[in-house]
C-alpha cells in the first residue's frame, strides 16, 4: 500500500486539474452514477468535536475511497488544525486497499476548488472583487482557487481577529498577483464584492442581504452545528445551488443549518434549492439568468470530492515515483 504524507499531497495536487475533476465527479453524483452515502459521526461532546466517515465511489475517476475526518473546533489557535483527515483508497475492481493519504490537505484543496467550480458555473464572467470571510485554512484555499476561474483584481479579507487578518493579507499579497487588503468588518468586505467566500465557524450570519450587491455570487462552506453563515433574506432571494440535495437537507452531521433553519421556520421550502452543481455541469438545470441575480452555493462536503482529489494525487504519485510502500500482509 502506498503512503503519502501532507507535504507530498500538497505538492502532487494540481489545482486546475482538481477543479476539472470535481466537475466530472459532481456530474456523476447528480446523475446517480456515483455512490456517496450520508456522513456518519461519533460525537465527542466534551470537546464539541466529532469523527466522521465519508465513503465514496466515482466511476469517472475510477476511484473507491473513504475519508475519516475529525472536526475539533477548539484546536483553533493551536498547532493542530480544526479539521484533520485520512483517506484510504481501494481498488474499485477488488476492494483491496492500495493507498493511505493525508486527507487534511485534500479537504482544504477540494473544498476551495469546488467553490471555485461553483463560481465558474454561476458567477458573472467579469467578477473581479472577492470578499474572503474568515482567516483559516479555507480562507487561503478559496482565495487561491477563485483566482483560477475569474479575473480577480482585488481580494478583501475580513475576520474577527485583526492580527490574523493582517497576516493573511500579507501571505496572499506575496503569493497572488492581485491586490489584497484588510476590511474593517464583514459588511465592508461585502460592499461591492462580486464573489463572496464565507469560510467561518460563525454562530450568527456573516453574510446579510443588506450588505450584498446585486449579482453577487456567494459561496458558504462554514460549518457550525450551533450556528450559520447566511441570513434568511439572502437564502430566500438567492438562486440556491448545492452539491447534493440529499446531503444538504439531511439532519446533523451531514446537512446545513443555512438551509434547514429557514425551511424549519417556513421561510423557504426544500424546493427552493434550484440545482446541484452536477446538474449545472451537465446542463440539465440552468444557471444564472440575469446579471443582477444573487446566487448562492451552500457546501456541506461530499465524499466524491475527496475521492476525485485522491485519484489525482495517486495518479501523480505513481507517475513520479513518490511515496512509501507498506505491506499489509
Amino acid at each position: 500500500m502506498l503512503v503519502l504524507g501532507r507535504a507530498q499531497v500538497e505538492e502532487l495536487l494540481e489545482l486546475d486539474a482538481l477543479i476539472d475533476a470535481l466537475a466530472e465527479a459532481m456530474a456523476d453524483l447528480s446523475a446517480g452514477r456515483a455512490s456517496a452515502p450520508g456522513r456518519i459521526a461519533a460525537l465527542v461532546p466534551e470537546r464539541e468535536g466529532f469523527l466522521a466517515a465519508m465513503p465514496g465511489y466515482v466511476p469517472s475517476a475510477g476511484v473507491l475511497a473513504s475519508k475519516l475526518v475529525s472536526l475539533f473546533p477548539h484546536n483553533a489557535g493551536t498547532r493542530l488544525p480544526t479539521h484533520q483527515a485520512l483517506i484510504v483508497m481501494c481498488d474499485p475492481g477488488t476492494g483491496e486497499p492500495v493507498a493511505l493519504l493525508d486527507g487534511t490537505a485534500i479537504t482544504a484543496a477540494r473544498t476551495g476548488a469546488c467553490s471555485a467550480l461553483s463560481a465558474r458555473l454561476l458567477a458573472r464572467a467579469d467578477a473581479s472583487v472577492l470578499a474572503v470571510l474568515g482567516t483559516g485554512v479555507q480562507a487561503r484555499a478559496h482565495a487561491r482557487a477563485m483566482c483560477r476561474v475569474r479575473p480577480i483584481g482585488q481580494i478583501r479579507v475580513a475576520g474577527r481577529n485583526p492580527a490574523k487578518v493582517a497576516a493573511l493579507v500579507g501571505e496572499l499579497s506575496a503569493e497572488l498577483d492581485t491586490e489584497v487588503r484588510a476590511a474593517a468588518g464583514y459588511a465592508e468586505a461585502l460592499d461591492g464584492a462580486d464573489i463572496v467566500a464565507a469560510t467561518t465557524h460563525a454562530v450568527e450570519p456573516v453574510v446579510r442581504r443588506p450588505w450584498l450587491t446585486p449579482g453577487v455570487h456567494v459561496t458558504s462552506v462554514g460549518y457550525n452545528p450551533a450556528g450559520r453563515e447566511i441570513d434568511d433574506a439572502t437564502v430566500a432571494e438567492a438562486l440556491v445551488c448545492v452539491e447534493s440535495r440529499e446531503a444538504a437537507l439531511a439532519p446533523f452531521p451531514t446537512g446545513s443549518n443555512d438551509l434547514l433553519t429557514p425551511i424549519r421556520d417556513g421561510v423557504i421550502t426544500p424546493d427552493h434549492v434550484h440545482a446541484e452543481l452536477g446538474e449545472l455541469v451537465a446542463g440539465s438545470r440552468p444557471g444564472r439568468e440575469s446579471d443582477d441575480r444573487i446566487t448562492l452555493y451552500k457546501s456541506v462536503g461530499v465524499a466524491v470530492q475527496d475521492a476525485a482529489a485522491a485519484a489525482l494525487v495517486l495518479a501523480a504519485a505513481r507517475e513520479k515515483g513518490v511515496g512509501g510502500e507498506v505491506a499489509l500482509r
